[in-house]
């Protein structure tokens, strides 16, 4: 994979949409964990066992916000994929699969919203940006000229 495949963009019908909702969802999950510390940031990831929960959480929410960000606006949109989905895949192990104990149906209602947002994630990695995108202007600009 050459580098300016990593920056090719596509004409899926509604893609901005797809990374509205991708953005929107993490950038507020993001900011939460800075401005809610107790119930969003290390309060909750202290809850959840972690050794270092300031760290982590912070450091969770900085990359949660700046992908959310270049999602947004449609810049180097593969990159900025790759640490959310991490982020999602993390969260699912974490504090999802725990609830299969307590029966599949609540494992499935308590893992959706995560799942749509690993899947999302995954969509954005897999394609790349769209025609209205900062990668269209900065890297796709010229070849089409």
């Amino acid at each position: 994979m050459n580098a300016q495949s990593l920056f090719k963009t596509n004409d899926i019908k509604g893609y901005e949409l797809i990374r509205l909702i991708l953005g929107f969802v993490f950038l507020v999950a993001g900011i939460q964990k800075f401005i809610f510390p107790e119930t969003m940031g290390p309060g909750r990831f202290e809850d959840l066992g972690y050794s270092n929960p300031e760290f982590t959480a912070y450091f969770v929410g900085f990359f949660e916000i700046l992908g959310a960000i270049l999602i947004l606006v449609g810049l180097a949109t593969r990159f900025a994929a790759v640490p959310l989905v991490v982020i999602m895949c993390v969260a699912i192990i974490t504090t999802k699969f725990p609830l299969f104990e307590e029966g599949f149906w609540r494992f499935a209602h308590a893992v959706r919203l995560d799942f749509s947002m690993l899947m999302t994630a995954l969509f954005v990695f897999v394609n790349g940006a769209d025609k209205r995108s900062l990668d269209e202007i900065f890297f796709n600009k010229k070849k089409n000229e």
